[in-house]
This record gives structure tokens, C-alpha cells and sequence, in this order.
């Protein structure tokens, strides 16, 4: 395996981020995006196909939005499958669909080249920082080989299991994440209209059973205007939504508990919020309980 070399697919939100903590560790990138400005704009090479970037290096990463586009770019005609060689390494970092991911893996193998699946969590800032959390599916060996191009974007490197099992994993976190901001952002629009301190109110919460990823990292700042920008939108966390229910229905698992996010992610984007931060659900269910923000002059 190439060390220091890396074939770059998808150099948006997250994967632009991924690609300049690379560069900036000395690795040399070679980035492909249908938007061609954005290789330069991460520090990579620009590649002039997808063929060229997977021919730059025995590894390949992949940061695309799901399974779909996932596919699309594996398996078209001039995709990451017909150009790879015996010995390649592609990764996926999006929130695909275990079972396309393990069917995917299948079609690699059969070429000799290794298709692992790497969800990431922590975000944009966690990114940015190269602290993001791995939950990683496929050959335990490969997985410890690819330590070089996962160190500098990553704190934590779980390996969860054979192939789709990383996956799995972030499609299981993705939910809870779902669950709790929309269950907070409802809350918290309580507290507004109630008449309550809401630095106060999270004080309670975070010091109580209440207490979850969006009552600590998230509303501290969203009560003060700060919505964090630059995070997973609503149209992608109900595109999550969708992946745990269906999953769960894979797995014959009851999912009684999808419908709260669903339908508050999908009020934020019937709203107009839909490209706009996840966090701006508290805006969309602020708009039909009387016009109410959290934070007002």
C-alpha cells in the first residue's frame, strides 16, 4: 500500500475539510469533485476524472452524500470499480446503507481490491480539527494498514466489525443524534414561550436525566444565535432518518421512535431550512408555535 498518496472523491462539507488535514500532514492528495474548484481550494491536486484519482494512488476516499450517489460513482462506466487494480483500497467515509455496502465489497473482492466502510462522527468542527470519530467495517489487517491516512483526520478509530459494520454503526448514532436535537429544539421552544431562563433551563437539563449531545454542544451556543453553521443539514439528517428505518426493518427491529425526528426535520424543510444547518429545526418548529426564537434583541 502507498503510503502518503491518496485519492480524494467528494472535497464538500466534510470530505474538502478531510482533504486539507491531509495535505496539511504531508500526504499528497489527488482530488476529484464535479465541482473542480474545490481540490485547489482544500490544497490538493485537482483530478481531471475519476479515473485519474484512482489511478494516483493505492488508496482512495470516498465523502459523498449516500449510497445512491455511492453507487453511482462505483459502478458507472468510467467509475472507481472499472479503473481499480488488484491491491486497491477504496474507502467510503459517507452514511451509506450497510447492505449496498456490503454488496459493493463483494464486487471489490472479486476484482482483488478491498472496499472498507468508515462512518465518521463529530462534524464540521471535528473535521476541521482532524478529531473525528471512525467506525470502521471490513479486514481488520486493512484496516490497521490504513492507519497513516486515517491519523490525520481522525481521534478515534473503532473497527466495528466485518463489512457494513461501520456503516451500521453510524446509521444507529445518526438516529439518537436525530432524536435528541429535534426532542431539545421542542423543549427549548417550550422553555421560550414558558418565560424561562434558557441558560438556566440547560443548566437543569445537562445537570439532569435530560441531559444529551444537543443540550450540552449544541444549544449553549443556538440560545446565544450561534447555530453553528456549516454542519449536516435537515434534508441529510431525515435522509438518515430514512437509512435507521430502514435498517431496522432489515433487521426485523420494531422503530417506534422515527416519526418525531421525520416529521421535525421534515417541517424544517418544508419550511425553507432545508439546506440550512440541522440546528435550524428550532427555527422551523419556532415558525408554527406562534414565531417564536430563542433568542430575540
Amino acid at each position: 500500500m502507498k503510503q502518503d498518496r491518496v485519492g480524494f472523491v467528494g472535497l464538500g462539507n466534510m470530505g474538502g475539510r478531510m482533504t486539507r488535514r491531509l495535505v496539511q500532514a504531508g500526504i499528497d492528495v489527488c482530488g476529484y469533485d464535479t465541482d473542480a474548484g474545490r481540490a485547489p481550494a482544500a490544497g490538493a491536486q485537482a483530478a481531471g476524472s475519476l479515473r485519474q484519482a484512482v489511478e494516483y494512488a493505492d488508496v482512495v476516499l470516498l465523502s459523498l452524500p449516500d449510497s445512491r450517489v455511492v453507487e453511482a460513482v462505483v459502478e458507472g462506466p468510467d467509475g472507481i470499480l472499472a479503473a481499480c487494480r488488484p491491491g486497491q483500497v477504496v474507502v467510503d467515509l459517507s452514511t451509506s446503507a450497510a447492505s449496498s455496502t456490503q454488496r459493493l465489497a463483494g464486487l471489490f473482492r472479486a476484482r482483488g481490491a478491498q472496499f472498507v466502510d468508515a462512518g465518521i462522527s463529530g462534524g464540521a468542527a471535528a473535521a476541521e480539527k482532524g478529531a473525528l470519530t471512525l467506525m470502521v467495517g471490513g479486514d481488520a489487517s486493512t484496516i490497521q494498514a490504513l492507519g497513516w491516512a486515517f491519523a490525520p483526520i481522525s481521534s478515534k478509530v473503532v473497527h466495528m466489525g466485518a463489512s457494513g459494520a461501520g456503516h451500521a454503526t453510524k446509521v444507529l448514532n445518526n438516529f439518537l443524534n436525530a432524536v435528541s436535537l429535534a426532542a431539545t429544539a421542542e423543549v427549548m421552544v417550550a422553555g421560550k414561550k414558558a418565560g424561562l431562563d434558557l441558560h438556566g433551563l440547560l443548566d437543569v437539563l445537562n445537570s439532569s436525566s435530560g441531559v444529551n449531545f444537543a443540550t450540552l454542544n449544541r444549544f449553549p451556543h443556538i440560545v446565544d444565535g450561534n447555530y453553528l453553521e456549516g454542519g449536516l443539514t435537515s434534508k441529510l439528517m431525515t435522509k438518515d432518518v430514512v437509512l435507521y428505518v430502514d435498517l431496522a426493518r432489515e433487521l426485523g427491529v420494531a422503530s417506534l421512535n422515527a416519526s418525531g425526528p421525520l416529521s421535525s426535520f421534515g417541517l424544517a424543510t418544508a419550511l425553507g431550512y432545508g439546506e440550512q444547518i440541522s440546528n435550524r429545526v428550532v427555527d422551523a418548529i419556532g415558525d408554527v408555535s406562534g414565531g417564536v426564537r430563542l433568542k430575540t434583541e
